[in-house]
């Protein structure tokens, strides 16, 4: 699959696709677990959740637990990510570099993550990415990946049709979520998933890291100059 030729729109996943968190988040997770006394998950089956919703990754942490323990659960990995782990992220390398590209080629950028808003608002302050983006959803503003309505409010928002988007995410769940939205995808193997996995959804593209995205861009065919009409 080629994205649309009048390519307009490039929606980024953010953990693991623009930055460097997925070991953050895995250190993070397993300590909110051992805090909690629950045996901690394996690192390979933490690294597979990121991406889905709060309520889905506390079910895959513990699963069965009632309303209290949910909320044990995200009290405590809050106070500590917040308190240690959030330090421990940065931007891949290149990542700003490629954001730069793309706005000067004229692409609305948009961002769909499972943070949620508050914790998108201290990663855009830390790493003044804030500023390439046209619009954004959270997890606690839509439906969990893999449901499409994080893109479909994206598309509606910005005025852009499903065949003038491209999604780019480093999990099963973005390919899955571009997949029942329409949208075409393409992977990053520079997260949380291995290669393996993603190419097994058939993504447009499989790249190392979002700093291939300007020459894949390039060689599928796609204008230089996307344009904002």
């Amino acid at each position: 699959m080629r994205p649309a030729p009048a390519l307009r729109l490039l929606v980024f996943d953010w953990d693991g696709t623009l930055v460097d968190s997925v070991g953050a988040i895995v250190g993070c997770t397993r300590a909110t677990m051992v805090e909690l006394g629950l045996e901690p998950l394996p690192e390979r089956a933490v690294k597979d959740m990121i991406g889905l919703g709060l309520r889905e990754t506390v079910e895959v942490m513990c699963p069965g637990c009632d309303e209290a323990l949910f909320h044990r659960v995200l009290e405590t990995y809050r106070r500590l990510w917040i308190g240690e782990w959030r330090h421990r992220i940065r931007p891949f390398v290149g990542a700003e570099e490629v954001l730069t590209e793309l706005a000067r080629r004229e692409y609305l950028l948009a961002v769909a993550t499972a943070k949620t808003r508050p914790g998108l608002d201290r990663d855009f302050g830390v790493t003044r990415f804030g500023r390439y983006f046209h619009a954004s959803r959270t997890v606690d503003e839509a439906l969990s990946k893999p449901h499409p309505k994080m893109l479909l409010d994206l598309l509606e928002e910005l005025g852009v049709r499903a065949e003038e988007a491209l999604m780019i995410g480093d999990t099963v769940h973005d390919l899955q979520m571009a997949a029942n939205a329409d949208v075409p995808a393409v992977a990053v193997t520079s997260g949380a998933q291995p290669r393996e996995v993603l190419e097994e959804l058939r993504p447009a593209g499989c790249l190392r890291s979002v700093a291939e995205l300007p020459a894949w861009l390039a060689s599928a065919g796609v204008p230089a100059a996307a344009g904002r009409s």
